[in-house]
């Protein structure tokens, strides 16, 4: 399957700098579904209503709001809002080597792999072997679809890996769930740790499976086998809204499940 590219670049630090190209490391397992209009399986739109005044509200009648307050907020232009906006980057800049033992695994936010472009694939070997001796992420910064994100890149199984990181004033306080301190009997320590030896594994990811997500595409599949598909009525899709193929669609996510059984 051909893997196909979220942003490209370079990786820099020092005087040196790798063109690379960031991709998807995983892919979403969740199953959706369209709402369908049950008399003729026409697919509905959404539309933005205006309760008080009981009426659809056209696209240039719409303005964001941040509330700051039940039924308060404060009304904030596009124009504002680009103004504060970060330029676009073609530079993963590091800025310092870490040990990400030291991350706390509630930091992570989301996985990427960083594949070399042509004429960085010396460097990018380079810098993958060095990560993996030293056991040290690069930590930088960069902007994609006009947001900064805080990335750590490490190496992994040969290959470089970014992994967007939360900013610390996004982590909410452990303080008001932690149990209070009280004290601990030994004889009720030595029984959790006896049980917790004995259930000792190596992870391995493989053994595991999305069980719904597997029961509902058999469902699908079953029912595309023996009853078909439903259609909706021509020129009733929204443009760019229309259904997928569904016979397609689920062989294509089958061949993904039996891949990774």
């Amino acid at each position: 399957m051909a893997v196909q590219g979220i942003w490209s670049g370079t990786i820099s630090f020092s005087l040196v700098a790798i063109p690379v190209q960031l991709v998807k490391a995983v892919s979403p397992g969740r199953v959706s579904f369209r709402l369908l209009h049950d008399k003729d399986y026409s697919p509905l739109a959404r539309r933005m209503f205006c309760p008080k005044q009981e009426k659809m509200v056209p696209p240039e009648e719409i303005v964001r709001g941040y509330e700051i307050a039940p039924d308060r907020y404060l009304p904030i232009t596009d124009e504002e809002l680009e103004s504060v906006s970060p330029e676009r980057s073609r530079t993963i800049e590091i800025v310092g080597f870490i040990d990400m033992n030291e991350v706390d695994p509630v930091y992570y936010d989301h996985p990427y792999y960083l594949v070399p472009l042509k004429g960085g694939e010396k460097p990018y070997r380079l810098l993958v072997e060095i990560m993996h001796r030293t056991n040290r992420a690069g930590l930088a910064k960069f902007v994609l679809a006009e947001r900064e994100y805080l990335v750590a890149v490490k190496s992994t199984d040969g290959a470089l890996a970014l992994t967007t990181l939360h900013y610390h004033d996004e982590i909410l306080s452990d303080e008001d769930i932690s149990p209070k301190e009280g004290k601990v009997e030994a004889l009720a320590v030595g029984r959790m740790k006896k049980s917790i030896k004995t259930m000792m594994a190596d992870f391995n990811p493989g053994k595991y499976a999305d069980e719904r997500r597997e029961k509902v595409m058999a469902i699908l599949k079953r029912k595309a086998r023996e009853k078909g598909t439903v259609e909706a009525p021509a020129g009733e899709n929204v443009e760019g809204e229309g259904p997928p193929d569904l016979i397609a669609a689920l062989e294509d996510i089958m061949r993904e499940v039996e891949k990774n059984r």
